[in-house]
């Protein structure tokens, strides 16, 4: 691929200066999802499909077995014959097999057989060949299906008064029905072969996805005093880019575009702007948000006015656009909108953890907001990469690092800049297991924050002092010296948590309907030629499955590393408790592992093996905060009012 490199990287003052010898003028418009905004959701919202719906890369490079590198260095580089390539929007139409790769693009489908990729950066060409100079694991470099929203998964809560990062995460899902002066027209356009609009049907199959930025930049327009338009998505190709861009410069005095700005060989929108209008900038030292475009396009035929229209490229991952737009973006919307620019609403808090850094590029850090048993802010880093919209979601405002810092240590002040001055810390902030059980409880909360992570990272959080609770589950649930709430906190034991309450969930193998693969246990995921579809290495689950294969190779007198080996699709994990359920559903596995409850409530069949306890854990130095003590009310209960056992 002849990829576009960024070389001189202008400074963030240079491209506000490029921004501000732009001019803007006003106008009206409004789209559907903007009209959310400012309401309150009545009842919890949960992920009714995977985010991305398919495995998909997360850099230029190739994709290939991970054990055909193994070994791998820069003195011995492994040869691997290239097979084909994949682009964004294509469905891949190869089949790796031993010895192979196949080139592929940021944010493209992995192909058959593939179960990692590895960076352009880390090879070379020889002929037909690509020689990988490094080794890498399998899932390395992979976003795998549901790793940004995970079906099932809580994604806002009853009483969420709706923000513009919310619309980006609804956008996502697919939700297309959420209920807005005189302001300058900004024309938006969002391109790539692979967006679908909200509303209408997604083919995961060809990689495609839901067009997020649309309507996430639509809402941050209209929120600095713009007037939004939105305009049909553009493909990867230079003439109908051409033709959208034409009518948007004609039409409107700002055109923000995303996507088709970084260094690929399928980006061409640089190109349409050098040959249509004046190119003043591409490339910004800032992260998120290096590949930016600005610059004007030609609009000699406006009705408004005569003259150019603004431009600005916006990156494609909806963390990075939003990043952008809010930082260089929308200062010049408001100006040109005659609005004074609002009191910027920071606060200034310590940091619960330690943060590395040290890329030497401004840094624009999502942060979370909670406070610790004294009342004291903590800020913590929200950030999934920029192609996940929930790192948006689940933060609360910015903190800006600059280019010469290389970490944060704890306990160190920063100051962050909230997304909006009505931005408050979340009544309880938890970590851990994901659970459906835990999901009705949080319902019963107010203005709760959940970090569906897994029990092994609940715990390390924990221990952090991040969150106020952590949920964990299966064996790390069970190996755990903790108190009660009643118990001496001063005592010898000196515990690293609190218990609040427990419950226990019944996990085993989920299958289709009527069990046609007469699947009876493990065993048979060993003995037969099953697919598999596992939970990854940080969900209590995961950890559960593990010991009962290891139980059985002591049974079989053989080596818990051969059973493993036996089963296809150990190694490779989803990250909520009902995606590997819904790769059943969908055919594409014979059996997953999950809960009863997940069983039920997707209408499959379940084949028990075992029942697992869930612990809810308090910070010691929270157990005083009101949330965490009706939290554990909350626990004490029965269990029939949150529990379906």
């Amino acid at each position: 691929m002849d990829r576009k490199e960024f070389r001189d990287l202008a400074s963030p003052e240079e491209a506000r200066e490029a921004i501000a010898s732009l001019s803007l003028e006003g106008g009206v418009e409004r789209v559907s999802l903007e009209n959310a905004r400012g309401r309150v959701l009545v009842a919890r919202l949960d992920a009714e499909l995977d985010v991305p719906g398919f495995d998909r890369a997360s850099l230029d490079g190739y994709a290939l077995r991970a054990r055909d590198t193994f070994g791998a260095d820069e003195a011995d580089p492994a040869r691997l014959d290239v097979v084909g390539e994949v682009h964004a929007g294509e469905e891949p139409d190869v089949a790796l097999e031993e010895g192979q790769a196949t080139e592929i693009s940021t944010g493209a489908v992995m192909p058959s057989g593939a179960d990692a990729m590895v960076p352009v950066e880390r090879t070379d060409t020889d002929g037909g060949d690509v020689l990988v100079r490094t080794s890498v694991a399998p899932g390395d470099n992979v976003m795998f299906a549901g790793a940004d929203v995970a079906a099932g998964e809580r994604a806002l809560g009853p009483g969420t008064r709706v923000t513009p990062r919310d619309i980006g995460l609804l956008s996502a899902l697919g939700i297309d029905e959420v209920p807005v002066r005189k302001r300058p027209t900004v024309g938006i356009v969002s391109t790539g072969d692979e967006l679908v609009r909200p509303g209408e049907d997604v083919d995961s199959d060809r990689g495609e996805i839901y067009d997020v930025n649309s309507y996430t930049i639509a809402a941050g327009v209209e929120d600095a005093g713009g007037d939004p338009v939105l305009y049909p998505h553009a493909g990867d190709e230079q003439d109908e880019m051409e033709r959208i861009l034409r009518q948007a410069a004609e039409e409107c005095d700002l055109v923000l575009s995303s996507g088709s700005t970084s260094a690929s060989a399928v980006d061409v929108i640089y190109r349409v702007i050098e040959e249509q209008g004046e190119l003043l900038l591409h490339g910004v030292a800032v992260k998120p948000g290096k590949p930016m475009l600005v610059g004007r396009l030609d609009g000699s035929d406006r009705r408004s006015s005569a003259g150019d229209s603004a431009y600005v490229g916006l990156p494609g991952y909806p963390v990075s656009a939003m990043m952008v737009f809010r930082t260089f973006v929308a200062p010049a919307i408001r100006e040109a909108a005659g609005l004074s620019e609002p009191m910027s609403a920071t606060v200034e808090g310590r940091m619960a953890a330690q943060e590395r850094y040290g890329e030497g590029r401004l840094r624009l850090m999502p942060v979370g907001l909670v406070e610790d048993g004294d009342g004291e802010t903590l800020i913590y880093p929200v950030d999934k990469g920029s192609g996940a919209t929930t790192s948006l979601a689940e933060a609360d405002g910015v903190v800006e690092v600059s280019p010469e810092t290389d970490y944060l240590e704890a306990g160190e002040s920063v100051t962050a800049t909230l997304f909006s001055p009505d931005v408050r810390p979340p009544s309880l902030l938890g970590v851990g297991e994901d659970d459906p059980t835990l999901n009705r409880l949080l319902d019963r909360l107010e203005n709760p924050r959940y970090l569906s992570e897994g029990s092994r990272p609940g715990l390390r959080r924990l221990r952090d002092g991040v969150p106020d609770v952590a949920v964990v589950a299966g064996p790390m649930a069970g190996d755990l010296t903790v108190a009660t709430v009643e118990e001496d906190q001063s005592s010898e034991a000196d515990p690293d948590a609190v218990e609040l309450g427990q419950w226990s969930r019944e996990w085993g193998l989920i299958v289709r309907p009527g069990n046609p693969d007469e699947i009876d246990g493990l065993d048979d995921l060993i003995d037969r030629e099953l697919r598999f579809v596992n939970r990854t290495t940080d969900s209590g689950l995961r950890t559960s499955l593990g010991e009962a294969v290891a139980d059985l190779a002591d049974e079989r007198g053989t080596a818990r590393h051969d059973l493993v080996e036996a089963i296809d699709g150990f190694d490779l994990g989803l990250r909520a408790h009902e995606s590997p359920a819904r790769k059943v559903v969908a055919g594409e596995a014979d059996a997953g592992l999950g809960l009863a409850e997940t069983a039920d409530r997707l209408d499959l069949e379940f084949v028990p093996i075992d029942k697992q306890r869930v612990r809810v854990l308090a910070n010691p130095d929270r157990t005083e905060k009101a949330s965490v003590r009706e939290l554990e009310a909350l626990l004490a209960d029965d269990g029939t009012s949150f529990q379906q056992y």
